[in-house]
């Protein structure tokens, strides 16, 4: 029996120390992205955090305001610092009026349509390189069977 090609997928050319190192900055990247949001968020919650624990931890509360952008007056108020949106809530027990961080769903609508762009443009953009490259396989398989027929 003649020799076999192998099934592997990975072309050789994608083991290359080159390639390599920039599909692991590219993680790198990633995860950075990732993790610093995460600690940057973390950060944000510990310095904008009360003394006191506010009464809508502890008791049940009703929204007297629904949730609305912060205006220049309030961003200096821990609960806009986090988000930038604040609802004024009653705490049923204590009757006091606090304010409380919320997100918007204006604001969640927005995040999701900017995800919903990115993965459309990701899974173009992967379409192409995977046709360029499929296109590019197919090119050097016939190559190799006109050599093939050339050499009987």
């Amino acid at each position: 029996m003649g020799r076999m090609e192998s099934d592997c997928r990975i072309p050789m050319s994608c083991l290359r120390p080159r390639i390599l190192a920039l599909h692991a900055l590219f993680w790198v990247l990633v995860s950075l992205r990732v993790f610093g949001a995460t600690l940057l968020s973390e950060e944000k919650t510990t310095v904008a955090r009360p003394v006191t624990t506010p009464c809508w931890q502890m008791e049940e509360f009703v929204v007297a305001v629904e949730c609305s952008r912060c205006n220049t007056f309030q961003s200096s108020w821990a609960a806009c610092i986090q988000t930038g949106y604040v609802e004024r809530i009653n705490c049923t027990k204590s009757n006091k009026d606090e304010y409380k961080s919320c997100r918007s769903t204006l604001m969640e609508e927005h995040l999701f349509w900017k995800f919903e762009g990115a993965m459309l443009g990701l899974t173009i953009l992967f379409a192409l390189i995977v046709a360029a490259r499929q296109r590019s396989l197919d090119r050097l398989a016939s190559e190799k069977v006109r050599r093939q027929i050339e050499s009987i």
